[in-house]
């Protein structure tokens, strides 16, 4: 049975006529006539050459499905003896093993929490223009408060997803994401401190007004571009 390193595995990604091959636990299997592995991408989300082992616990079905195609081979993992950080990068690997939702879902499981404070916010203030009713506008304050105290606890988890998922490669909506949390976050910590130096800054409706209640605006846009990346890298979009 061939053995296999990690990098020769990414070869077979199943263009221009290459094998469809796919690591889980350790084993590689061809999967090359699999009407679900066209191209080498299956469900325009997870790529052939790779490791699945972690995709499968979160699919619909179990590793069971693997069983129909023939194993060619298993992974030899590098072993860097003498190079530094190997105890450490040991102690990752057991980690990650152990609890594998650590590499796909503290991420997806927090990025919700700011992206729907922050549209609330929009959303509450928009109402209190239209109603008058000033709870509304105390609500998005909460909202705003909300969604700022959890924006550094998803940007980090969003960096160890990119880490421990795509390697740290560069990639466009990653790039994009981080920017656009970036500068939302930095909008949210405007108004937050404006809105807490001046408390009626919109109940007491001015010119100055004009420009806060378009950064507010603006953390639905920027809430729509982080969401629209996102949906990207979990669903990539092929060309047909």
């Amino acid at each position: 049975m061939n053995v296999w390193n990690r990098e020769d595995l990414a070869q077979f990604d199943g263009r221009d006529g290459k094998p469809i091959y796919i690591v889980h636990q350790g084993k590689v299997f061809d999967v090359s006539e699999s009407k679900m592995w066209k191209g080498g991408l299956h469900m325009k989300r997870h790529h052939a050459g790779s490791d699945l082992t972690t995709d499968i616990q979160a699919a619909p079905h179990g590793p069971e499905v693997l069983e129909r195609y023939p194993q060619v081979g298993v992974v030899k993992e590098k072993e860097p003896a003498g190079e530094p950080g190997k105890a450490a990068q040991s102690i990752l690997i057991r980690l990650l093993e152990q609890y594998p939702m650590l590499r796909r879902h503290p991420h997806p499981m927090t990025v919700h929490f700011p992206l729907v404070f922050m549209l609330s916010t929009t959303f509450f203030t928009l109402l209190y223009l239209i109603t008058g009713t000033v709870s509304f506008e105390a609500t998005a304050l909460h909202c705003l408060t909300a969604g700022m105290l959890f924006m550094p606890v998803v940007i980090l988890t969003g960096l160890l997803s990119w880490w421990l998922n795509y390697l740290a490669k560069p990639l466009r909506p990653v790039n994009i994401k981080l920017g656009a949390s970036l500068v939302l976050f930095v909008v949210a910590l405007i108004l937050f401190t404006w809105r807490m130096a001046v408390p009626d800054i919109l109940t007491a409706f001015r010119p100055e007004s004009v420009l806060y209640l378009l950064l507010v605006l603006s953390l639905a846009s920027l809430v729509t571009v982080i969401g629209w990346q996102g949906a990207k890298l979990t669903f990539p979009i092929e060309k047909e």
